[in-house]
């Protein structure tokens, strides 16, 4: 496929995912019991307590304007879902393309699946990637050395405020600054890397360790019900009594073998276009730890290790495998559109040549493999299918419906 209908075809597809995105946004936002929206209502309101500064901004908003608070956070889901999308779509347009690139953006953990799974749209992680984005696009030549340095002293911190657990994907964004800076001395770039993570480390290990008492919870809660006649579901009172340690002890309780096995072939199956891409592509520059290695994907799987942890301590496997799956592709084309990489695509091309002269029976397997299946968000919940038939017919039901009443 060549470039320009590359960028045709993506442009629809990012589309057709704003569309369902932003209706769904909008059909959820008013639903009292949706993780989404409970989220986005924790506020500072009771004092200082973790992911509460995009929920103080909304509330404080709200209440200035006198508006709605669940129409203000559906607002804001709706704008930084759209930045998304626009930096993505700036970010992948005019790369080289054979089947496996494709495949490895249309692969239904990364793109496709906050929609098909809507209980993960527009979750705080998109502030995340928004800011992964920027921070990748600064690192380029273009742009002075020093400024990654900056943004991440400067910015992180605040993203750790948004999402701790952005903390698990620190030695991802290291990797990106050593690349950009290999040119200086080791003992410097070290120095400079150890301090610009700093701020970061220190809000991250605060936010995680803070806890709300019941009296400050309840006065969050308080706030809430005061001011917007809102409950807080099950976020406030998920902040209000559970620990790091409870977070382990309510995951090891989920485990079971069939976990493990459908999780295994999840990321075997998800990640198997990124395995083969890194898998035959290794950095130009031989520095630190990468030279020791003649692929990609041993020193990536090694960096991503800490995301582990996540796993242990949350039952959101499937949200764990999309951030995961975003942050690792998003760093390899970062690589590949910097000409960092020696990628050997015409080898790649030669592995999958049972499709040469095979149209329609790789249309169809494209069509299985991306729309065919997602994961759902629970660990313990069973692998979708047919995602992409059930989002468009489910939402046209919906509009159907909605319509129908209001005629009535």
């Amino acid at each position: 496929m060549n470039v320009k209908k590359f960028n045709n075809y993506f442009f629809i597809y990012l589309s057709l995912l704003f569309f369902f995105g932003i209706f769904w946004l909008y059909i959820k936002h008013s639903v009292g019991n949706d993780s989404t929206i409970s989220e986005w209502l924790i506020n500072y309101q009771g004092g200082f307590t973790r992911r509460g500064l995009i929920g103080e901004i909304c509330f404080q908003i709200a209440k200035y304007f006198d508006l709605s608070l669940r129409f203000v956070i559906f607002l804001l889901q709706s704008f930084i879902y759209t930045i998304f999308l626009f930096l993505i779509y700036r970010f992948f347009r005019n790369i080289p393309t054979n089947l496996i690139v494709i495949l490895s953006i249309f692969t239904p953990i990364f793109l496709f699946y906050p929609v098909a799974e809507v209980e993960v749209l527009a979750r705080k992680e998109t502030f995340i990637f928004i800011a992964f984005l920027i921070f990748l696009n600064i690192s380029n030549s273009n742009y002075s050395s020093n400024l990654p340095l900056y943004y991440i002293f400067f910015i992180l911190p605040i993203i750790c405020l948004i999402w701790e657990p952005v903390v698990f994907f620190f030695p991802l964004m290291a990797s990106v600054l050593i690349i950009r800076l290999r040119n200086d001395q080791l003992i410097k770039l070290l120095s400079k890397i150890t301090v610009c993570f700093i701020p970061a480390l220190v809000v991250s290990v605060v936010t995680a360790t803070i806890l709300h008492n019941p009296e400050t919870n309840a006065i969050m809660e308080d706030s809430l019900v005061k001011n917007f006649g809102e409950v807080c579901y099950g976020s406030c009172a998920f902040w209000g009594k559970h620990t790091i340690t409870s977070n382990f002890t309510s995951t090891n309780q989920l485990y079971a073998p069939y976990v493990f096995i459908r999780y295994f072939l999840i990321i075997l199956v998800g990640f198997a276009p990124f395995f083969l891409l890194s898998f035959n592509s290794k950095l130009k520059i031989k520095i630190l730890f990468f030279k020791n290695f003649n692929n990609l994907l041993y020193p990536v799987l090694i960096i991503l290790t800490p995301v582990l942890v996540l796993f242990a301590m949350g039952t959101d496997w499937g949200r764990w495998v999309n951030i995961s799956y975003t942050f690792i592709i998003l760093f390899y084309f970062y690589l590949l559109k910097n000409n960092l990489l020696e990628s050997n695509l015409s080898k790649i091309t030669t592995k999958i040549s049972f499709f040469d002269n095979k149209k329609g029976l790789l249309i169809l397997c494209f069509i299985i493999y991306a729309f065919g299946w997602t994961p759902q968000t629970g660990m313990t919940g069973d692998v979708s299918s047919i995602p992409g038939y059930r989002v468009p017919y489910k939402s046209a039901k919906v509009l159907y419906n909605r319509i129908k009443m209001h005629n009535e």
